[in-house]
């Protein structure tokens, strides 16, 4: 009886221990993770969120169930991490001057409004 209870009580305290982990650390690394709103755009296939000011560009990879497609002459907010971008596409380097340094892979995406303003 001793030991059913010890155990119980084991088991209760590492539940309780992980759950507790869990809420700490949310799946991201607090330093890489962004939240960063713009324009999404498309440029040789890859996804791009222009933002107004300053004039800055960033990669966007989708996670998860996310259809960046959908999202596509929006205003949006997106977050997720950040890293630094592997492929340097020449339709970005021609509209931006240079490719997005930036890739966002996005967690959440949310429309800001239906249009993006004109310039």
């Amino acid at each position: 009886m001793k030991y059913l209870i010890l155990s119980l009580l084991l088991c209760s305290t590492l539940a309780l221990t992980q759950d507790t982990k869990s809420a700490d650390n949310p799946n991201h690394d607090s330093h890489n993770f962004v939240t960063v709103r713009g324009c999404v755009s498309r440029s040789s296939g890859d996804y791009v969120l222009m933002k107004e000011e300053p004039g800055t560009s960033y990669e966007l990879q989708a996670s998860g169930k996310i259809r960046l497609h959908d999202y596509l002459g929006q205003r949006v907010e997106v977050s997720g991490p950040q890293s630094a971008t592997l492929s340097s596409s020449s339709d970005a380097m021609n509209k931006t001057g240079s490719a997005a340094p930036v890739t966002i892979t996005v967690k959440s995406i949310k429309t800001i409004d239906k249009e993006c303003p004109s310039r």
